[in-house]
């Protein structure tokens, strides 16, 4: 498994000449890095003098972070097994038309399964940028901005995941299914965008000499 890999290994594995792991794993280790962040900002703001009143919500603040980093540290390999399920089906038996209608279906139904683990990515990096904001906002102010690089890779993990998204939808024939997630990744896009923003403006301002 990839997440059983060091650093080192992985980078080595990202860089080399095959296509997994490619750009969705590494918006799932983004998404995994961010939580990391959230959870360690959450705990540094717990037991500390003048942030009393915020202690039960930054302990459940980095327990949730913590789940959510499992499940992105999950996602790692489940977009590259995602690619790799699409790989299998093309090279499925193609000799005569039963053959290349079960392998066209096949491909099809991998594909949708390719778009929708990203998709999936997209959206739990997205609803994590609140609970980032929120250290960001409440959290131990000499931390501020490890909570600021926890939304920056939030954002990026939302936005990688969402280009492997769309590029899914371009092998997609049915129409309605590849519709309702190209509105839905604009929609993400855009909401990941401004809330990273909102939250980078305030800190930029507090952090001003």
């Amino acid at each position: 498994m990839l997440v059983d890999l060091t650093v080192k290994e992985f980078l080595s594995k990202v860089a080399g000449s095959d296509p997994v792991p490619g750009g969705g794993s590494i918006a799932a280790l983004n998404g995994a890095v961010a939580s990391a962040l959230a959870a360690m900002v959450a705990n540094l703001t717990i037991g500390k003098k003048n942030y009393e009143e915020h202690e039960e919500l930054m302990s459940h603040i980095a327990s949730l972070a913590l789940r959510e980093k499992d499940v992105f540290v999950a996602d790692i390999d489940r977009d590259s097994e995602a690619y790799d399920a699409v790989f299998a089906c093309f090279k499925m038996p193609k000799a005569t038309d039963e053959e290349k209608a079960a392998r066209s279906a096949a491909i099809q139904e991998a594909t949708k399964h390719a778009a929708l683990v990203p998709m999936q990515v997209a959206r739990n990096a997205y609803e994590l940028m609140s609970v980032i904001a929120d250290v960001a906002r409440l959290g131990n102010r000499n931390a501020v901005t490890d909570a600021c690089v926890a939304m920056m890779s939030a954002r990026n993990a939302v936005l990688g995941a969402l280009l492997n998204v769309r590029i899914n939808l371009g092998s997609i024939k049915d129409k309605t299914f590849a519709d309702e997630l190209q509105r839905e990744a604009d929609v993400l896009e855009r909401l990941a965008c401004d809330r990273e923003k909102e939250v980078l403006d305030v800190v930029n301002q507090e952090l001003r000499v």
